[in-house]
């Protein structure tokens, strides 16, 4: 059907549209009429041609990175192309503009420049339209932008992922229609335990999906809230530190991390640090005032030099030339000063720790004859001590919440949460950074690299944490236990990113404080829909913006954040600060107030309110509900680690470590906040990312069938069975296919991720090791505490701070019940190797084809345990008793499996009579 479209240009000698620019604006092929008289021109459109309709598009959120758009300098929705409106934010607008194509990806025009973007090469024929003087001004810039991993690596890489669960799903029902009938038993568990594990795959897999990078830029940041003559515009930070065993955390490990606090590149009086005692220890107490004093030297001398890092073992034990880019003629003289100070500071903190290991019977008194109010460690008052306060230095208190035997206390989340309402009557910063006793400042400008997200204009407002990647120190060459973790804080957390935001993994994150007070993020001004197609252009049509939703409902202050007037007054200044009208002495009381064991009583913390209670993981759990708001959280990656930290040397220390994170993950399990459903009608925590959380609480329970999964092949040898039919073509293609595509999605995932092959493959080991182990005894006693209501103890893993703790705690052998299930497994299937190989030397050459199966099935899982086996053995060089006794053990249960396979009696073969008779 013909259409003609019909528009009427008025003409007159002040219109000076030309034939060509109405021919421009009309399309190709036109019909033109008019009248002289009426001064009118007439375009006729001939609508025969088939019309290209670009898709509707909803403006809210950017099209090729995913975040929200924001607004202009206007306080207008951004729009990046005033053709079409195509939705883009201004980070990839000015992306496109300097590095791409300038052409907006839908109609193909070129990207304009909006008032405040700089100049790119092909802007010299716009007309100067705006701000020339401040085309140069990066204030106006964002602080940070979204790098997507390449296409050329990524692409591949899903790809070979779809295409391994294809071949998955082939192989399942292979295996499903193909059962193995003299072997049903064998046969049928094997089937579950692989459905069980291509789940489990799933829910670690597709969280991967849209791995990202980000970029910041720190020199943004100085010229947007650091200029020169006027006030520091950067916003303050409270840091909290916490500790409870001087004996499993050193008093030197804390007062290294403390000291790097104190030091780290950002304005001193925007600092303040926060140290929780949770063990009410003077050893602590005093030791923190060595600290202080100590401060007034390394601080200084960190500023002046610009040395990395700031914390004084880490810096002075490098092997590297500190020389390097020092220019200062007096730099040496002054390290060699510090170095002898900090020796002489070592020798004071050493006499504290070797004085506390004979407590006085009287219990401890302070120097000024004062006796320690926390010499009862679970009956103690609330203490609180400002070490340092003042211009020249970043603010130091020490804090102790009061514990009475009658209170729940919560452990770690009950003390981070007593941090944050102190540290709101007395600083309250709009943000803040927890860090494990033990964790370091390594990069000074760590805080800096934070605030390039949390305080952007543009996309700021919905950040509520930055979370840094672990890094760690003392760990072997080979890592030998996969204490680095790289394949979770290089792979999966990348790909969460890309989602909602990683995990908050309980140190290392920068948090807004309005987020942990349960306030749900702004919401997001959204562009009205635009249509666009070739015959007409709605472009350019801003709907009104309507006010935010309020909440009419009456906020009852007291039975939200506890009867302190002081601290729900803080609360409600979303900038932070405290009034100036305060005094000290007025706050400090009030301080002590608010960490008072039955302040929390009746209201919402710990559900609603900062960490929450009810899992001995509460970091994982606090994210969780942070997410489930709706807020959006930020991966940083700085290329000097942020933090370094200290790891469980021994094999037992590290199984205690994953025991209490699987625990933590069983008990969120069987609890309301549960993934699978917690949220789900509000709708804010989206879907890739739900299943990372999901994954979470799911993976202890893979323990069960993977024990089950790896005793299959000592059986398989014991019964001479197997779990798979006679092997076909089509089934050994798919053995095959599933075998390459497991090598293939594996190194290209490492290949977009940057991690090494010997971390991949040692993180494989220990998933076998700690499962069989850890996650198995977490799944116990999350099902015991459910249904018997037996509780479990928190305990903290032991920090090497030197070489020779180091050494002597990597050969340390501690004996667990952990160590059972693996053990057992290892010496099942080397009796089954035993009984195996006997057996096929017996029965002659056709046993041997089936017995390489059974083999290889063996080699998967003593392979798998390798690092479990060398740690069984302790020292190198020297059998243990252990050893000696499991040997033992080993030789008496494989002597009675060879009493009863007994190879040497040659059994008779032959025809069964039963079947052809006696004649046969």
């Amino acid at each position: 059907m013909l259409y003609l479209g019909i528009m009427y240009y008025k003409l007159s000698p002040y219109n000076t549209t030309s034939l060509t620019q109405i021919t421009r604006m009309a399309g190709g092929s036109v019909l033109f009429a008019g009248s002289h008289n009426r001064n009118e021109l007439v375009v006729i459109h001939n609508h025969e041609e088939e019309k290209k309709a670009w898709k509707r598009l909803d403006g809210s959120v950017c099209e090729i990175c995913g975040d929200e758009i924001g607004l202009n300098d206007e306080g207008d929705v951004f729009v990046a192309c005033e053709e079409c409106g195509f939705p883009a934010c201004r980070p990839c607008y000015e992306y496109e503009r300097r590095e791409g194509t300038q052409l907006c990806p839908q109609c193909k025009t070129r990207y304009k420049r909006i008032k405040g973007t700089p100049r790119v090469p092909g802007d010299e024929d716009e007309e100067d339209i705006d701000d020339i003087e401040h085309e140069n001004d990066e204030t106006r810039q964002p602080l940070s932008r979204k790098v997507p991993i390449p296409s050329s690596k990524i692409s591949p890489y899903r790809m070979v992922v779809a295409a391994r669960l294809l071949i998955l799903a082939l192989f399942l029902q292979y295996r499903i229609m193909h059962p193995v009938h003299n072997a049903v038993g064998l046969w049928l568990t094997s089937v579950i335990c692989e459905i069980w594990f291509a789940f489990s795959w799933i829910l670690d897999q597709f969280p991967k999906w849209l791995p990202i990078t980000r970029q910041t830029y720190l020199d943004r940041l100085s010229l947007r809230y650091e200029r020169e003559g006027e006030a520091n515009m950067l916003a303050a930070v409270d840091v909290f530190v916490t500790t409870v065993d001087t004996t499993k955390e050193p008093p030197l490990v804390t007062a290294n991390t403390i000291l790097s606090i104190l030091a780290m590149d950002y304005p001193v009086d925007k600092i303040s640090c926060y140290l929780s005692d949770d063990g009410a220890s003077m050893l602590t107490f005093e030791a923190l005032s060595l600290t202080a004093e100590f401060a007034r030297k390394w601080v200084p001398f960190c500023n002046k030099s610009s040395i990395e890092p700031r914390a004084p073992e880490m810096y002075f034990a490098q092997k590297v030339d500190y020389l390097k880019d020092k220019v200062q003629p007096t730099f040496v003289k002054e390290r060699r000063a510090m170095k002898r100070e900090y020796e002489e500071f070592k020798v004071r903190i050493n006499a504290l720790v070797a004085k506390s290991l004979v407590p006085p019977p009287e219990g401890w008194v302070m120097q000024d004859g004062t006796p320690w109010p926390g010499n009862n460690t679970k009956d103690h008052p609330g203490m609180i001590q400002v070490f340092l306060q003042g211009n020249e230095l970043p603010n130091l208190v020490y804090v102790s919440r009061e514990k009475r035997p009658s209170f729940l206390h919560h452990k770690r989340a009950g003390a981070m949460n007593a941090l944050v309402r102190v540290s709101g009557v007395l600083t309250n910063a709009p943000f803040m950074l927890n860090l494990d006793c033990d964790h370091y400042v390594n990069n000074s400008k760590a805080v800096r690299e934070a605030m390039c997200f949390l305080m952007d204009p543009q996309v700021g407002k919905r950040v509520c944490y930055v979370q840094f990647p672990q890094r760690f120190d003392g760990i072997d060459k080979n890592d030998r236990y996969a204490n680095s973790n790289r394949v979770f804080f290089d792979i999966n957390m990348k790909g969460l990113d890309g989602i909602q935001g990683p995990f908050y993994v309980g140190t290392g994150c920068v948090f807004r404080r309005q987020a942990l007070y349960g306030h749900e993020p702004p919401k997001v001004h959204k562009r009205p829909k635009m249509v666009t197609c070739s015959c007409c252009s709605f472009f350019g049509r801003r709907a009104t913006l309507g006010g935010m939703d309020k909440d009419n409902k009456e906020i009852l202050f007291d039975e939200k954040f506890g009867k302190s007037s002081t601290f729900v007054t803080s609360t409600l200044r979303e900038e932070g600060g405290v009034a100036a009208s305060s005094s000290k002495e007025a706050l400090l009381k009030e301080a002590i107030h608010v960490i008072s064991c039955d302040y929390e009583d009746k209201t919402e913390w710990g559900s609603e309110l900062g960490w929450v209670y009810g899992s001995i993981t509460e970091d994982i759990l606090t994210g969780f509900k942070l997410h489930s708001r709706g807020w959006r959280t930020i991966y940083c990656m700085p290329k000097r680690s942020a933090f370094r930290g200290s790891v469980p040397i021994n094999l037992s220390d590290r199984l205690n470590q994953t025991l209490r994170w699987a625990l933590g993950s069983v008990e969120i399990f069987f609890s309301r906040h549960n993934p699978i459903c917690y949220g789900c009608k509000d709708g804010k925590l989206r879907f890739l990312e739900r299943f990372a959380y999901i994954n979470t609480t799911i993976y202890p329970f893979t323990s069960i069938p993977l024990l089950v999964y790896c005793l299959l092949p000592a059986i398989c040898l014991l019964t001479d069975k197997f779990i798979m039919s006679e092997l076909s073509t089509y089934s050994g293609i798919l053995l095959v296919a599933l075998f390459m595509s497991f090598l293939a999605s594996g190194i290209l995932e490492l290949r977009w991720s940057g991690v090494s092959i010997e971390e991949w493959w040692r993180n494989e080991q220990f998933w076998v090791i700690g499962g069989i182990s850890s996650h198995l005894f977490a799944v116990i006693q999350g099902i015991l505490k459910i249904v018997a209501g037996i509780d479990t103890s928190f305990i903290v893993t032991s920090k090497a701070f030197d070489d020779e703790d180091f050494k002597q705690q990597l050969y340390t052998f501690k004996w667990t019940t952990l160590l059972i299930p693996p053990t057992t497994v290892l010496i099942i299937n080397l009796v089954g190797v035993v009984a195996g190989i006997t057996d096929a030397i017996n029965t002659g050459y056709q046993a041997i084809r089936p017995l390489m199966g059974k083999l290889f099935f063996v080699f998967w899982v003593i392979s798998h345990l390798y690092p479990f086996l060398k740690g069984l053995m302790g020292r190198q060089n020297r059998t243990p008793t252990i050893v000696i006794i499991w040997s033992v053990l080993l030789a008496s249960v494989f002597s009675l499996i060879w009493i009863r396979i007994d190879p040497f009696v040659v059994t008779a073969r032959g025809p069964d009579p039963k079947q052809c008779g006696i004649n046969c």
